[in-house]
């Protein structure tokens, strides 16, 4: 397969950007539909981050092929059943590309929309497996590991590093959560692992003492929790308050700074899957600067990736032009070296490989690769 890169010259040009810019008539439209308001908003805002910078530098060093790329900023709340009027607004927009959601339980429901309309959309944040796996989409890719990538990547490390004797597994019962618990759980086995407990909690309770009872009564050396910040947050807090000191892992879904304020000190010692920092490779310091420069952070679970689908659009469209057939099938047939390093798609548009890493989060907030 042919490697390719587009790397555009790097300048920040104000006029170009969302806020400011004027667009020609044959600006290339890509639609963002991402959380922009609720619980989840600051995995919408590191995909903005990211798509909006890549955009940006492109625009900055003449666009593509001499148009320029137009964001059209699209709120589907991470919620389910915003999904399919969100995917619609992308459609009557006129943009023919999307950087689409983030939550998994949203996407599901929006992948037969770009495919029917043939919509070239790449994820920078859905990971459960189903996303690609229940239609097999030719027009839908993803720039992160899926759940049966993450999931047995944190169960190795549980197994070969923690060394555990018993694991409780919990999860929320929504697409993304109970998901990639599932796939801890099974490979946890497959390790050799026992899993004294697998089960769920309620989105949006305010009393976990019913299950920490339970987990107090079993003594796991490790806890791993499936879903999003709000939920694990809570757990952080009352099990530290109710007496349970045991290890807590979490995947790349609860990686949210306002976990910090829900679950305060108890924070420490939070181990989270997440993609690798890859703010860190020489390759990506002026991409960097570009972040730094617009006054984004470019620190987070999603912003690279984000950067990286506008990056692969923005190459496909120039090497084959902006119908959507076109751009797929040479996505799906070339290998990209990108903000994430190189990128291969498979058959369904899931990436072949993807680097994650293990973090530990101290009681500020901070992080540290282990």
């Amino acid at each position: 397969m042919k490697l390719t890169r587009f790397v555009p010259t790097l300048f920040t040009v104000a006029a170009l950007s969302l806020a400011g810019g004027a667009f020609a008539a044959d600006a290339i439209k890509i639609g963002i539909p991402q959380p922009m308001t609720g619980p989840n908003k600051q995995y919408g805002d590191q995909i903005q981050a990211g798509a909006l910078t890549a955009i940006d530098t492109i625009n900055a060093a003449g666009g593509v092929n001499g148009r320029m790329l137009e964001a059209v900023l699209i709120d589907d709340g991470c919620e389910p059943k915003q999904s399919v009027p969100a995917a619609n607004q992308v459609v009557r927009s006129g943009a023919k590309f999307a950087v689409a959601h983030a939550c998994s339980g949203t996407t599901i429901p929006a992948v037969p929309i770009y495919e029917d309309e043939q919509i070239v959309a790449i994820t920078p944040g859905a990971t459960n497996p189903a996303v690609t796996d229940t239609i097999k989409p030719h027009f839908f890719f993803r720039t992160i590991g899926r759940d049966d990538q993450q999931g047995p990547f944190a169960a190795k490390y549980i197994a070969n590093t923690i060394k555990p004797k018993s694991v409780a597994v919990l999860h929320d019962k929504q697409t993304y959560g109970a998901g990639v618990a599932t796939q801890v759980r099974d490979s946890l086995l497959k390790e050799g692992v026992n899993v004294s407990l697998f089960e769920s909690i309620n989105v949006g309770d305010s009393d976990y003492s019913a299950i920490i009872t339970k987990l107090k009564s079993q003594a796991p050396d490790l806890i791993y929790f499936g879903g999003y910040h709000p939920e694990l947050g809570l757990l952080l807090r009352q099990a530290r308050e109710q007496g349970l000191k045991v290890q807590f892992m979490a995947p790349e879904g609860t990686a949210n700074q306002d976990l910090v304020a829900i679950a305060g000190p108890a924070i420490e010692g939070l181990l989270v899957t997440l993609p690798a920092d890859f703010t860190k490779r020489p390759e990506n310091a002026s991409i960097v600067k570009a972040f730094q420069d617009a006054k984004r952070d470019p620190d987070g679970a999603f912003q690279m990736p984000a950067y990286t689908a506008v990056e692969l659009i923005a190459a496909a469209i120039k090497a084959v032009g902006d119908d959507p057939v076109k751009v797929a099938d040479y996505l799906h047939a070339t290998t990209f070296d990108t903000a994430i390093g190189k990128v291969e798609f498979d058959a369904k548009g899931d990436l072949k490989d993807f680097e994650f890493a293990v973090y530990e989060w101290d009681k500020a907030g901070g992080k540290k690769q282990l």
